[in-house]
């Protein structure tokens, strides 16, 4: 999109007191990167399928793989991703580690975007 395709003000102003609330109650950079490293990690759908996956059960690699024909080798990268982020979490049982969600807010903002996609 070319700069002629956004609206843009007829004159140069600045409004003080909206600047002064928008510079109290902007984040740190370090967490303005934080939450920009979190939504990168939503960018991939390979991973939103795998956490769809878990919004239903707490499952194994095996399950994963299967569930979205994929390698056991593919599925374990996404979830070290995953992991990293502190989207999910694993437990081990015997020989098998399942995974599920980390917690509530990992479906709440899956279900917001799909909300916004679908308006």
């Amino acid at each position: 999109m070319a700069i002629h395709d956004v609206e843009c003000c007829d004159t140069f102003q600045t409004h003080e007191e909206l600047l002064k609330i928008v510079h109290e109650e902007m984040p740190d950079e370090d967490v303005l990167y934080d939450i920009a490293e979190l939504f990168k990690v939503f960018g991939d759908s390979t991973r939103i399928r795998i956490l769809y996956v878990l919004f239903e059960a707490e499952v194994c690699v095996c399950d994963l793989a299967q569930a979205l024909n994929m390698t056991q080798s593919a599925i374990s990268h996404q979830l070290k991703i995953l992991k990293q982020s502190k989207l999910v979490k694993s437990r081990r049982e015997g020989k098998s580690v399942f995974y599920s969600l980390a917690d509530g807010h990992v479906r709440t903002i899956i279900a917001q975007g799909r909300e916004h996609v679908e308006e």
